[in-house]
């Protein structure tokens, strides 16, 4: 029945135009009376749009203007109203408005042309691309089938000119009643109907009895049952009846979706190929394989093996494809392809610290030593003033969590203003991921190590240097909790690490001590472009022989990831400055410290942040000072990770003035 009230709007249009052959030029088509997402919808949906700032004959003009109405109603169908009123108007007077449609009904078939992403037209960019055909036998009525020659003009022509002045359409909307689901007869039928998940999303289903018929959820939890019926192995499912159908008089909508889903099938033998060489033996990687041949099939499995393969580092490319043709017995094989990276690692790097100076650092790493997947890595830092040397050996570990036996060895030289030390350690650990959020490192350390602090020299050469050696033979044990939205800029979640580790004296070390540390970040995301990030850490040893615990096993507060404003470890027990020398940190039993940072980003890779630290080491409550920092900073989401630079500035006597810092990588 729509074709009636458009033939006698597109004759009033072409009875109120003259002028057919001149050009004019659309400005700008504005849109009122809806929300921003349907807005958005009816944009991109409209003809008229792509018209403007271009040169329109009149009789074109016209044909956009009656389409406008047409294209606005099938825009917002998807979001649930099929009875709009419509009023087109132009900067020259004409105006068409478009009633509701009178007809009773009308069918909204659930055919593959409605599934996503396979609509053709605007309404699909939305999101929102549920099909409801509709006969729309007058659409053309007034202008014949098209952009014939039959259109109505829409305006006249300016007089004296080859061309009309530019046009200002607006439309506006008054969206009416929307329709709402009266009946909803979703099922699966077949082995299916007994999966306690699958039931589930049937209860989940949106939307639901007395719900508007939005498709975006309609198409959302459509998909979502197809997906799990495929992710739980049943591989024959279809749909037996797939069928929507809206009455625009009762602004009801009754769906009838039921699936058939077969039988459920099981896991089958896993077969490896490697190309274009082997480089790993398949005895290996088939330890990875958790589940045994003949359970349930659960795509969660496959993904959880993908995670474990590439936590290994062997391959570029990891191609897991179950091969449900080729079942057999109800057993679906599974084909792992899979892509060699790249055996050796180099890197080379400069740095810059102020109390080490100047330093390159470079470094080697055989991500596979042999066919059994042993990796190798060598490290060296050499700066002015402090040297570090590294080399670990590592074998892949299956047994009870995945993971790996690692053994490094790692030796420093520092020779700063303050402190003249060096240290060797050798650490055994065993580490794995314990599930999706946690992994946890037990290790074994040896530790030798020897120092004095200049301030006990004295100016006469030969006066002996008088150093504390230390050795300390302790176990470990460190946890770490992730659950963050994104691990490279996270905007919701937390993430935390602890850490316990302790000696005996009679067991090889030179003191008895026990030292537990807690350090933990929360994100929440403010809009769109902004955050909050708060970090705490707190660090406390139990022990009655500090003096003879050596510098590596104590507590410092200030730098970058500590107290901003203030310099690496100035926070905290210090030794008096000598003359020419700043006071330097001795370390402390523990240490508490928490920031607050609000970060806003201007567009997709630049942005600023402002934040405030506070903080202090100490050794007894009484020495308790807290020292308080605050500073801006800007970030930058560079192709290699977020780049931080902050300036900070102490707020308590700090030794310096102003501190800058540089972070590269990712928050966790």
């Amino acid at each position: 029945m729509r074709s009636i009230p458009r033939l006698f709007l597109a004759g009033a249009l072409g009875l109120g135009a003259v002028g057919a052959a001149q050009a004019a030029k659309v400005e700008k088509v504005d849109i009122h009376g809806l929300d921003e997402a349907m807005t958005n919808n009816v944009r991109v949906s409209l003809s008229l749009v792509d018209s403007i700032g271009k040169e329109v004959s009149g009789r074109r003009l016209g044909y956009l203007l009656r389409e406008a109405e047409n294209e606005t109603r099938e825009a917002l169908e998807p979001f649930g109203y099929y009875s709009p009123t419509i009023k087109v108007e132009d900067s020259r007077g004409t105006r068409l408005i478009a009633t509701p449609s009178t007809d009773t009904a009308a069918q909204a078939r659930d055919d593959d042309r409605g599934a996503p992403g396979e609509r053709d037209g605007a309404a699909a960019n939305a999101n929102t691309n549920a099909n409801a055909n509709e006969a729309e036998a007058g659409a053309n009525a007034a202008g014949g089938a098209g952009d014939g020659a039959s259109d109505a003009p829409a305006a006249a022509p300016a007089r004296g000119g080859s061309s009309s002045p530019p046009i200002r359409v607006t439309i506006t909307v008054d969206k009416g009643e929307p329709v709402k689901v009266r009946r909803s007869d979703i099922a699966i039928l077949g082995a299916g109907s007994d999966d306690r998940y699958l039931n589930q999303d049937l209860a989940a289903f949106r939307p639901g009895p007395e719900q508007v018929f939005d498709h975006a959820a309609y198409e959302a939890s459509k998909t979502k049952i197809s997906r799990r019926l495929a992710e739980r192995g049943y591989f024959n499912a279809d749909f037996s009846s797939r069928r929507v159908e809206v009455t625009r008089a009762q602004h009801a909508a009754d769906i009838d979706l039921v699936w058939t889903s077969g039988q459920r099938y099981d896991m089958g033998a896993i077969s490896f190929e490697q190309t274009p060489k082997r480089i790993i033996r398949d005895s290996l990687l088939q330890k990875l394989v958790y589940w045994e041949q003949g359970s349930y099939y659960h795509q969660g499995k496959l993904d959880r093996f993908r995670e474990s393969l590439a936590r290994l580092d062997y391959f570029s490319s990891i191609d897991i494809e179950p091969l449900p043709d080729q079942a057999s017995d109800g057993q679906v094989p599974v084909k792992v392809t899979l892509t060699p990276a790249k055996r050796s690692i180099y890197t080379a790097g400069v740095s810059y610290g102020t109390d080490s100076g100047a330093g390159v650092r470079l470094g080697v790493e055989r991500r596979y030593v042999n066919d059994r997947g042993h990796k190798a890595l060598a490290q060296v830092d050499f700066a002015q003033r402090r040297k570090t040397a590294t080399l670990q050996y590592r074998i892949p570990a299956f047994a009870w969590l995945d993971g790996w036996y690692t053994f490094s060895l790692q030796g420093s030289d520092e020779q700063t203003d303050y402190i003249d030390s060096r240290r060797i350690e050798l650490v055994a650990s065993r580490s794995g991921k314990i599930n999706q959020h946690w992994t946890a490192t037990a290790s074994l350390h040896g530790l030798r190590e020897r120092w004095a602090y200049y301030d006990e020299f004295d100016d006469d050469p030969e006066t002996r240097q008088n150093y504390r050696t230390a050795t300390f033979l302790y176990p470990s044990l460190r946890a770490e909790y992730v659950d963050v939205d994104d691990k490279l800029y996270p905007r919701k979640g937390i993430s935390a690490t602890g850490l316990i580790r302790g000696g005996l004296e009679a067991v090889g070390s030179d003191a008895n001590f026990i030292q537990a540390q807690l350090t933990g970040r929360w994100f929440k995301g403010l809009g769109e472009r902004s955050r909050l990030i708060a970090r705490g850490e707190i660090g406390h040893t139990f022990t009655n022989s500090l003096t003879d615990m050596p510098p590596s096993l104590r507590f410092y507060a200030g730098g970058d990831r500590s107290i901003r404003g203030y310099e690496w470890r100035e926070v905290g027990p210090r030794i008096p400055p000598a003359e020419g020398r700043k006071a330097y940190a001795l370390g402390a039993k523990n240490v508490v410290t928490a920031s607050m940072e609000y970060e806003h980003y201007v567009n997709e890779s630049w942005g600023g942040a402002v934040f405030v630290d506070s903080g202090s080491a100490f050794d007894d409550q009484k020495d308790l000072k807290m020292r308080t920092g605050v500073g801006v900073g800007v970030r930058w989401r560079s192709p290699v990770g977020p780049l931080r630079i902050d300036i900070a500035r102490g707020l308590d006597d700090p030794d310096s003035g102003f501190q800058i810092y540089l972070n590269i990588g990712a928050d966790l």
